[in-house]
């Protein structure tokens, strides 16, 4: 089981009772956790945690919808899995949830199991994509780091070419 006290989980749910539920379910399984009564709330106060995170996001709220939301989250290039939960889902709108990156969708009531293994998987998927960004910003600072000739080289070592075609493009032995 991953280290779930360092994990942050976003609750975003217009019901009071269902954010305190929820609150102090996770609490007790050593998450930290922020709840939000709306969309909007929880755009104008959340900051990027370093620590892996994920949200547990409701489908219908006044204003902006968690659907909403969730299009909302990806035009602004931020990765965050969610776990959508709704007392008025359909297949049509857990299918479009599914289909633009949710890791879950739960009918309430839910079973508690059932969450916590949904969070257990979008915080799984967090740690994944933070450690490939990770990597990818590495690489990125090393190839800066090239002469431009070695960075020529490097486009034909990547393009699949033989050293031997390198040299001969380049007309260097």
């Amino acid at each position: 089981m991953m280290n779930s006290s360092k994990a942050t989980i976003y609750v975003v749910d217009d019901d009071l009772s269902v954010r305190r539920g929820l609150s102090r379910l996770l609490r007790s399984t050593g998450y930290i956790v922020e709840t939000f009564g709306s969309s909007e709330e929880f755009l104008q106060n959340f900051s990027d945690c370093l620590s892996p995170a994920c949200l547990i996001l409701d489908v219908k709220m006044p204003g902006l919808s968690g659907l909403d939301l969730q299009n909302q989250l990806q035009q602004m290039e931020y990765v965050m899995p969610i776990v959508f939960i709704t007392a008025h889902g359909d297949i049509p709108m857990s299918v479009k949830a599914m289909k633009k990156g949710a890791v879950d969708f739960l009918v309430k009531p839910f079973d508690e199991k059932d969450l916590l293994k949904a969070v257990q998987v979008a915080l799984k998927k967090n740690i994944l994509y933070r450690r490939a960004m990770n990597e990818k910003q590495r690489i990125l600072q090393r190839v800066k780091l090239l002469t431009p000739r070695e960075y020529e080289i490097l486009t034909y070592v990547i393009s699949g070419s033989l050293n031997k075609q390198t040299a001969y493009e380049l007309n260097i032995t």
